[in-house]
């Protein structure tokens, strides 16, 4: 007899988080995406060079780069000197990325020259169908635009050596990420047709013409049009629900547009509330370069932070009563204790995936954890009714960071959080479908009840 199947339906946040992932393969796209949803939500975008007029109760956005989001609503009680409670993620991921001059051939294949953006587990993307995906600076009657571009099929592959030429592999696996790891895009029999632009721009002489048409079709111009690009590598296997009772999310990036897409729905979903709230400007900052240092224009370690806080709050004594007021959540992805691999975290401190939302400290501030932020944490996920997971990290290994104690630095009183996560940094990562929602609670708890819990802390 046929058993009937008692498969859970995933929770409707993490088939959202699905679809964001799926159409988000880079920052820019991830950016592009969020500002969308929040549009719909009644914000409405600034720039960072026209004067702002700020009223209470409005609601605002400003993007830098295309790679960096700022969104903030006002309570209906605004003045200069009100406090900013900040959710803080990053929406990079290490990634291939396909180099200024990429043309490349051997053996009869063309290949692409690429660089490798932050610490990837590299060896992950080995035998995957691979695409493309960026934004193009192209050329237009009214001057010069940057595009977003994404190529949905495989165009692209590694292949791995065959063990029959490598019998030792499975002992003693290594890779020349120079030589060894070319990506190939086709045959060089495919090309011998084409005749060369007659004007070639930069692109067309520093990459394959095969890939400007590509790039071209997709974006129906015509290819000498396309003067510049940043383009990435993506796996187009789309991101998933799965397990057995639908409790996992298989996809890339989710460290850390997990955290990002939540974010954004909290603040989508608060600002929704026919409630005025009062007490705190409610902000969500999402930053690129997370995983190469933050040091960049739209990095954490920028000005956006302090710009805003200055142009909410532009009077020293507001400002700095401001900075005292505010509070901010360092979201990133947390390490889950792995089956498999148990020794690797500390006995007492092994978070679950779907096993709520995860508390990280490090005595040595690598996490900008402390006693008073993580007392704040808890009482606000208490008011959810969520769970609280610690993690720190074992004294004989080494910890990572996060954009939370760069930020702490102006003063912020931060905590730093996550979701657990498997395989971080793989090509395909592994995460719980139902802490999706208790991620987007806390948010939406801080959003809510910050300014009542602040009141009710006495810190000397």
């Amino acid at each position: 007899m046929r058993l009937m199947s008692t498969a859970i339906q995933a929770p409707e946040a993490a088939r959202k988080l699905v679809s964001f992932l799926t159409n988000s393969p880079t920052p820019w796209h991830a950016v592009h995406n969020s500002v969308a949803h929040i549009e719909e939500h009644g914000f409405t975008k600034l720039l960072e060079k026209d004067a702002w007029d700020l009223k209470p109760g409005g609601k605002y956005y400003f993007t830098r780069n295309q790679a960096a989001l700022i969104a903030f609503q006002l309570p209906s009680d605004w003045k200069p000197g009100a406090g900013v409670s900040i959710v803080a993620t990053h929406v990079d991921s290490p990634n291939l990325r396909i180099r200024p001059v990429s043309k490349r051939s051997k053996e009869g294949y063309l290949q692409v020259g690429i660089e490798l953006y932050g610490g990837g587990l590299w060896y992950t993307w080995l035998d995957r169908d691979l695409s493309i995906a960026g934004r193009v600076v192209t050329s237009t009657p009214n001057g010069f635009k940057s595009r977003l571009v994404k190529i949905d099929k495989p165009i692209l592959r590694i292949p791995s050596l065959a063990i029959h030429l490598n019998r030792g592999v499975n002992d003693n696996f290594k890779l020349n990420l120079e030589t060894e790891y070319v990506p190939i895009l086709g045959q060089v029999a495919a090309q011998l047709n084409e005749t060369p632009p007659s004007n070639p721009t930069n692109a067309q002489q520093n990459h394959h013409p095969a890939l400007i048409a590509l790039l071209a079709d997709e974006l129906s111009i015509a290819p000498e049009t396309i003067h510049d690009f940043e383009l990435s590598l993506y796996d187009v296997q789309p991101p998933t629900v799965g397990g057995l009772n639908n409790e996992f999310i298989f996809s890339p990036r989710m460290d850390n547009q997990y955290s990002s897409f939540c974010a954004v729905e909290a603040l989508a979903q608060t600002s929704a509330n026919a409630v005025e709230f009062k007490g705190n400007v409610n902000c969500i900052a999402l930053f690129n370069h997370e995983e190469i240092g933050s040091v960049s224009t739209s990095g954490a370690d920028s000005s956006l932070i302090p710009l805003l806080i200055n142009r909410l709050s532009p009077q020293a004594e507001d400002n700095a009563r401001s900075i005292a007021k505010s509070f901010l959540v360092s979201a990133d992805m947390g390490h889950a204790v792995h089956p498999n691999y148990t020794s690797k975290h500390e006995d007492y401190h092994k978070p679950s995936i779907n096993g709520g939302v995860v508390i990280k400290t490090n005595a040595k501030q690598r996490y900008a954890t402390d006693a008073i932020t993580s007392f704040v944490v808890k009482q606000l996920i208490e008011r959810k009714g969520g769970k609280v997971q610690e993690f720190e990290v074992r004294n004989d290994m080494a910890c990572g960071s996060t954009v939370g104690p760069m930020l702490s630095t102006i003063g912020l009183r931060t905590c730093d959080v996550g979701c657990a996560l498997w395989s971080m940094h793989s090509i395909r990562e592994t995460a719980g479908s139902h802490d999706v929602q208790s991620y987007i609670d806390l948010f939406s708890s801080l959003f809510e009840h910050y300014q009542t819990l602040e009141q009710s802390l006495t810190v000397d």
